[in-house]
Order: C-alpha cells, then structure tokens, then sequence
C-alpha cells in the first residue's frame, strides 16, 4: 500500500482547503467510505447532502474521496467515486454558465455556433443543471457506473451540457423500461444532437434549401433505432455496440420517410454494403460539364438512385442507407494525384469497420476525412485508425483510460511527480494512449532536456504506425534538439519523418511540412520558399498540393498584384507536377492561369 507522501498530503490539503466551510460533510463522509465502489445507501446519503450543502461541495468531497482511494490503490472504486464527482459538478452548474461556456469554447474553436443555438442560450436560467431533471433520473445517474463511464469518456468541450442532459431526461422518460437496454445509443443521441449541424454536413455539394440540414427529435430517433433492433431489421444488434460507434449511426440527414424507403430498398447484407455505393449510377456528363454540385431540386434516396449522381452523391445514398438499417457509417472525402474522391466507411461483420468502401486505390488518395457528428469538425486519421482497431473497447484500455483520468487531476493540482506516475501507468497498460503521452511530457515539463527528448522519443516510437501522431511528438522533439543547438540532428529527424510519410503514401504530412514552412515565410522569401518546398515535399502530394499551398499562394500573389510571380509559380507546379488534362487538377490551375492572365490584359 502507498505511503501517504509528503506530496499527497498537499494534494489532500488543497483540497480540503477548497470547502473549509463545510466541515460537517466531510465528517459525513469518512475516507473509509471510499475504499470500497459506491452502495445505493452511500449515494442515498450523498444526495441528501447534496439537497443541504450543494452539489458542487458534496462534488469536492468525492473528489477528495476519490484522490484517497487511488493513492492506497483502491483504482476501481476510485474511479467508480470519481464518476459520481463529476456528475455532482455537472448536476451543481448553472445552466447559463454552462451554455456561456459552450458558445465561448466553439468560438475558441474556429467553429461557428449557429444563431438559433445562440438565442436558446441566452435564454437559459442561472439555475443548476440538476434543475432539468427529475429525482429518479439523478438517481439513476449517479448510480449507472457503465453509463457515466461512457458518457464522460466522450463528453467534449464542443457539447452543450445544458441540453444534452434535456435529451438525456426526454429519452429516459419517453422510453422507461427499454431506456436501460439501450443506453448506449442514449448517449450517442444526447452527444449528437445537442448542437445544431453546420451547412457543410453532410457534405457541401448539395444546397441547404434541398437538403435541409436537419436532424430528427432526439425522441423520435431513439424510437426508431429501439424499433429496428426489436425487430430484428438491424443488421447490428444495437445493444452490443459502444456510444463511441454509435454516434456514427445516429446522424441522420435524410427525414424518417426516406429511411424506412432505403429499409425497404437497399436489401444487401452486411458483407455487401459496397453495393450500396455502386448501385447509383455514376453521371460522368457532370464532371465532364465541371458540375460538382447537385443540379436537382430534389435530393432525396429515391432520386439519387434514380437520377445517379457522382462520388460524393453515392457516397451520401450508402451512408443513409446504411443508418436506416442500423449501421454506423462515415461519409469521407479526400484528394488524389488528379482530383478530388468521396467514398464511405461502415461497421462491418465482427465489429471491424471498413473505411475505403468505393477508394481507388489506383488514385493514390491521401487518408480520406470524415466528420464527427459530436463536435462536427473533421477526424484526425489517428481517431480513424483508432476506430478501426477497436482497442478501446478491450479492458487495457479501460486500466488505461483509468489511470490517465488521474493523471489528469494531479496535473490541475500542479503535483506533477504524481501525475508522472499516473500517466506512465496509463501508457504502460495501453501504449497507444496519446492523451496520457501527452501528460507524461507535460508532467516533465521542467525536466532536463535529455530527459523530456527521451520520453518524446518513446511516445513517437509507441504511435509509430498513425502517423500525425508520430508527427506530433517528432516535431516537438526537432523543436527541442533545435533549441539546444543540434541543427544537424534536428534535420535529420525532419527528413526521416518526410521519407516515411511518403513511403506510407502519407503525403499529406509532406504537405503540412509545406504549409508550415510557407507560413513562416517572410513576404520576400515567399517564392525561394515555395520553390523549395515544391521540390522537397510535392512528390507524390498532387492536388493536396495544390489546394493547400500553390493555390492560396497564387491568391495572395493576385491579390497583391504580383501577377508575374503568380504566373511563375503556376508555371512551375504544372511542370513539377504534369496533372492530366481534364483532370481537377489541371481545371483548376487553368482557372488559376486564365484568372492572372486577364488581369495583366494578356
């Protein structure tokens, strides 16, 4: 058993410090309750105390509780005692606070709240959050270990507490009984649907007064999932998957109608759902006329399967066809040699996901993009692969997943020896923990820098195989050896970095190397730099290129009348590059051409 530290005990005095005031409850509380998981009397007390004290005092207690327990290595009721503390904070917050704070994180974020979403926060209460619920809720909630684990695990900054816990009630009230089974699809709902999705969602070449952009009553959707898989018309049995699939499944951009059509419709089993994808009929008139967006008035199942459309309009039809069937699925896009591709990923048989339903592989695509319908910003490629594996469903992961958590409370301590033990023991049960490599470096943050250069090292060896991830410890090692003066060092993981990436076929982290480096250009150098980096980090990057470096480059140039440079630079990406005629690629940098020829009067 772990001695009680001369550093535990600063820790426990914080703590106690932080509510003083209230010495009646922490006598209530004695620390052996929290030796052992929480009973339904010991949360029976807490509520009760919680009516008197408040939420967010009985919160810090548990806490308390809960640092005590982990430190004598009572992990699992530790963490079980963690779960209700968080909920105590949540129930104990203002909703108007909680709904300020939302708006705040998005805008913080680079995404933008919709105004409707605004307005309905402006008129929340400077009431608590447990003002929404009804007793018997509270109570199941602090007492649902499984769900507060699901819940917190994928609670975000993006998700309005506020009305993800409105949800959370009408579904528990709506449904009764059958609430309990599906849980699960409970808190994918509540995470999703919170938040109003943006104009680019699904995906962007559709307008918004044909397809609206709309999902269905949090209530109505349960309904409909719990029906299918009653059923049995649920190509996955729904009470076997996790929240962190689900959420995948649940974000239905097509109206009810249309879905029960695709049930009836689209038969193909699960191991043939690329058929899905191929059965719309691709309209190459449209991408020989240069007409990516929809050209109808009507975007619904039936007219796409009808009319045809092109990648990405197969790709929404296999999506939505999916989810009415009860599969979770992604709708990707991503950029070739030539152009621009939209394919589809889906929960296939034995929970293994496949997510290049519809890629060509002969197109070289970079890793595609993906949005997620919790935060509705794009998945990194590690958060794919992730998904792929499916190592977080597995018990490492939750022992993981456990000891990051206390990690993460050591560090806001600022006890960083102790969250230095936490995170290693969460990176030692699961190496592919990036949260808690994260925390490790941090807690050695004043270490020498040998040391913090050693553990770098060890993080992106552990994330060798997701490259953005590798990426991320790699550039904060070169920054690290740069600043102790070993250049040549620093360069040579640079280039180590580029090779891999591009023997990976990830040319896409060529092109962020790209992209860095134009950034940090000064106006003068902008075009030796963007030389250099065509030469050193353009092969094999095609369009990818050209969307994120030449493009916004030639803008600016244009924009500030060099039109010569302009001209230079598309000259030499078209040499460096030889993009085929009639290809995305080639459009686009003639639309470039023809853009700087006509302002010089050529």
């Amino acid at each position: 058993m772990l001695s009680f530290s001369v550093s535990l005990k600063r820790v426990w005095l914080y703590l106690v410090v932080s509510c003083f005031a209230l010495v009646d409850v922490v006598t209530a509380f004695p620390d052996d309750w929290f030796t052992r998981p929480p009973t339904p009397d010991r949360i029976n007390q807490l509520q009760k105390a919680a009516g008197t004290e408040g939420w967010m005092i009985v919160s810090e207690r548990l806490l308390q509780g809960a640092l005590w327990s982990y430190s004598v290595r009572q992990e699992d009721a530790a963490v079980q005692w963690y779960w209700v503390a968080r909920w105590c904070n949540v129930l104990g917050k203002s909703q108007r606070t909680l709904g300020q704070k939302w708006v705040k994180s998005s805008e913080e974020a680079n995404v933008t709240p919709a105004a409707s979403d605004v307005k309905w926060v402006e008129t929340l209460p400077d009431e608590p959050v447990v003002s929404l619920l009804t007793p018997e809720t509270v109570a199941w909630l602090l007492r649902d270990q499984s769900f507060a684990a699901s819940f917190f695990d994928l609670l975000e900054p993006s998700d309005c507490l506020p009305r993800v816990m409105s949800i959370v009630q009408a579904l528990r009230q709506a449904e009764g009984r059958r609430f309990d089974a599906y849980k699960e699809l409970a808190v994918a709902i509540a995470l999703v649907y919170d938040v109003t999705p943006p104009s680019g969602w699904p995906h962007r070449q559709v307008g918004e007064a044909v397809l609206p952009r709309v999902l269905p009553s949090p209530v109505e959707a349960f309904a409909y999932f719990i029906d299918l898989d009653k059923s049995g018309a649920s190509l996955h049995k729904l009470t076997t998957i996790a929240a962190s699939e689900l959420k995948f499944m649940v974000d239905l951009a097509a109206p009810f109608p249309e879905l029960l059509w695709a049930r009836q419709t689209v038969k193909w089993p699960l191991r043939d759902l690329l058929k899905s994808y191929t059965s719309v009929n691709y309209r190459m008139d449209r991408i020989v006329e240069t007409k990516y967006d929809w050209p109808g008035s009507v975007y619904t199942l039936e007219t796409i399967r009808k009319e045809g459309g092109i990648c990405v309009d197969q790709a929404y039809f296999a999506t939505q066809a999916a989810k009415a069937r009860g599969v979770p699925s992604l709708l990707f896009g991503g950029s070739g040699v030539d152009g621009r591709h939209a394919w589809f990923g889906y929960l296939n048989t034995g929970n293994k996901w496949v997510l290049d339903a519809g890629r060509y592989a002969s197109e070289n695509f970079v890793t595609g993009v993906a949005i997620d319908p919790q935060s509705w910003r794009y998945l990194s490629d590690h958060e794919l692969n992730f998904i792929s594996e499916g190592f977080r469903r597995l018990p490492p992961y939750r022992q993981s997943r456990l000891h990051q958590v206390f990690a993460e409370l050591y560090l806001r301590l600022n006890e960083k020896p102790l969250a230095a033990a936490a995170a290693r023991k969460a990176v030692t049960f699961e190496r592919r923990n990036f949260e808690a490599w994260n925390m490790l470096i941090d807690a050695n943050d004043t270490a020498l820098p040998a040391v913090r250069e050693s553990l770098l090292r060890e993080a992106a060896q552990a994330l060798q195989r997701y490259p953005d991830l590798n990426s991320h410890f790699i550039r904060q090692l070169t920054a690290s050896l740069r600043e102790r003066g070993q250049t040549s060092v620093a360069e040579f993981e640079e280039r180590a970095l580029v090779r891999r990436g591009q023997a990976e076929g990830r040319s896409d982290l060529s092109v962020d190397h790209a992209v860095a480096q134009m950034a940090a250009a000064k106006a003068e150098a902008r075009m030796a730099t963007y030389r250099d980096v065509l030469k050193k980090y353009g092969l094999g990057a095609g369009i990818d290129f050209y969307d994120r470096v030449t493009r916004p480059l030639v803008v600016q140039l244009t924009s500030e009348k060099r039109l010569s440079d302009a001209r230079q630079v598309l000259t030499q990406t078209r040499a460096a590059f030889t993009p085929a005629t009639g290809s995305q690629f080639d459009l686009g940098l003639k639309a470039l051409e023809d853009k700087a020829k006509l302002m010089s009067g050529q």
